[in-house]
């Protein structure tokens, strides 16, 4: 996925079991944030700060949407344990981080293993791949800032 594609429509199942779909949220943009695991310092950062800021992100017309190949049952649990107001996508079959291109070999300590590369895709009302932010860009503690400014 890059910028000026269009977004698939079915994203997934989120953490209550429903069906995730871009066209459900149309006329807003959509912050669709992939990160590796649920409950790890990095990703409480992340998903906290956006959190936080998740009034100013709506204010700017954005709705958010976290993605990880965590279960149903682990999402669960760390929407309740932070508060989280936006839903998560369990990508257990690995199709919406394959589609995406953020699924792929990772090294940490001298060893490989395959994971997610924390990565945001903002797409406009039309479903549309308008801006990435990269794994090099995340900012964890800083990340609604970064998807608001444009």
């Amino acid at each position: 996925m890059k910028v000026g594609d269009k977004a698939p429509d079915l994203l997934g199942i989120n953490e209550k079991g429903e069906e995730i779909r871009l066209s459900n949220y149309k006329g807003k943009k959509v912050v669709l944030y992939f990160y590796p695991k649920d409950s790890t310092p990095g990703c409480t950062a992340q998903a906290c700060n956006l959190r936080d800021n998740y009034a100013e992100l709506r204010q700017a017309g954005y709705e958010v949407i976290g993605v990880s190949v965590d279960s149903e049952k682990s999402h669960q649990k760390f929407i309740e344990k932070n508060s989280l107001p936006f839903t998560l996508i369990a990508d257990t079959d690995k199709k919406l981080v394959e589609t995406f291109g953020v699924w792929g070999e990772k090294k940490m300590c001298g060893r490989s293993y395959m994971g997610t590369f924390r990565t945001t895709f903002l797409i406009n009302e039309e479903g549309t791949v308008e801006r990435i932010i990269t794994p090099k860009e995340v900012k964890t503690k800083e990340h609604a800032a970064q998807i608001l400014m444009e």
